[in-house]
């Protein structure tokens, strides 16, 4: 009688159990929920800009032309190559206001060097190395002193802006060098250098972000610092290494620009720290850090460029440009908080 009770309870168990079971198959978990949502806004994303990139290929004259669309990724190159270093910065819970008055001051500085010395690869290894420790000193205020990475980068933009002024007094610097020039001018199976170069920015940091210790670390701090210093992760040292890899590249991107317009120009690069935060986080990067992914971090460049792009085709006048650039970075930010907000859900 016992034995045949027994049996009875643990039939009714395994049935719980299946029956749980079957239960949580069909009820997603949190992780499960997050991971849905981040795929529909990444998907969407896509969705919205192939939906806009062939609107305007019906509508606007010569867009779709071969010489436009070489045009649209030359002038996305610079925010390109800088939005995958503080792709980095905002996973990480930073970012870094200071990135255009680097590119105004390392292209300056390129310039003045290559005057002074009249070789090529010295000035542009003197203006990445002057951008690497600019990033060093706001990535080291930033960790070991604790202070604001708003006013860290602030301060940094104003100083850096300023120097840029000073040792230029306040005019352009010309080049004359034809090696110099030819590295904004120069080509590649019909398609320029800079662009290039940002190509494989995109590729190297897309590896180091899924690939590497080093991307894997950054998601980890800025999903959650202190759970990441108790996991054995040197949180500042790679905080520092953030920032550092942020100037070395803007550097980079600055001497090119400087290539382009065959100067270095004090004033050069002014709001482009804007455009660059609105592209990573129209492409998903989160303001709250943790979450980023390269490929969402192109399609928000291109989104960026592509509409600044239409606008000078249609002669739309630059007042109504910083409207549409204010509007994008609001709603950029909009985003973000719902996609927050969805995961959290």
């Amino acid at each position: 009688m016992h034995a045949r009770e027994n049996l009875t309870a643990d039939a009714a168990d395994a049935a719980k159990s299946v029956a749980q079971s079957a239960a949580d198959a069909l009820i997603p978990s949190a992780s499960d929920k997050q991971k849905w949502w981040q795929q529909i806004t990444e998907y969407s994303l896509i969705v919205i800009f192939a939906i806009m990139f062939i609107t305007m290929s019906l509508t606007v004259d010569h867009f779709f032309s071969i010489e436009n669309m070489l045009g649209l990724a030359l002038s996305i190159s610079q925010i390109g190559m800088v939005a995958c270093t503080m792709m980095f910065c905002l996973a990480s819970r930073d970012f870094d206001l200071s990135v255009g008055s680097i590119v105004a001051f390392a292209g300056v500085l390129c310039a003045m060097v290559l005057n002074a010395t009249n070789n090529t690869f010295i000035a542009i290894i003197a203006a990445v190395a002057a951008g690497a420790a600019i990033g060093f000193v706001n990535g080291a205020v930033i960790a070991y002193l604790r202070i604001n990475a708003l006013i860290t980068t602030l301060a940094t933009m104003e100083i850096v802006r300023g120097l840029g002024f000073i040792v230029s007094h306040g005019q352009a610097v010309g080049v004359s060098s034809d090696t110099f020039i030819a590295l904004g001018t120069m080509a590649f199976f019909g398609v320029s250098l800079p662009i290039w170069v940002t190509l494989i920015c995109f590729i190297v940091f897309g590896v180091m972000l899924n690939r590497t210790v080093y991307g894997r670390n950054t998601l980890a701090i800025g999903g959650n610092p202190e759970a990441s210093r108790l996991a054995g992760i040197h949180v500042e040292r790679t905080r520092v290494w953030i920032f550092l890899i942020q100037g070395a590249v803007t550097a980079l991107a600055g001497v090119i620009l400087a290539s382009r317009i065959t100067s270095g120009q004090p004033n050069a690069a002014e709001g482009f720290e804007l455009n660059v935060i609105s592209a990573c986080v129209l492409g998903g990067v989160s303001l709250l850090g943790g979450r980023a992914t390269i490929s969402g971090v192109v399609i928000g460049v291109l989104i960026m460029g592509t509409v600044e792009n239409v606008m000078n085709l249609l002669n739309i006048d630059a007042f109504y440009q910083y409207l549409v650039r204010g509007a994008i970075l609001l709603a950029a930010v909009l985003l973000d908080q719902l996609k927050n907000r969805g995961a959290r859900d």
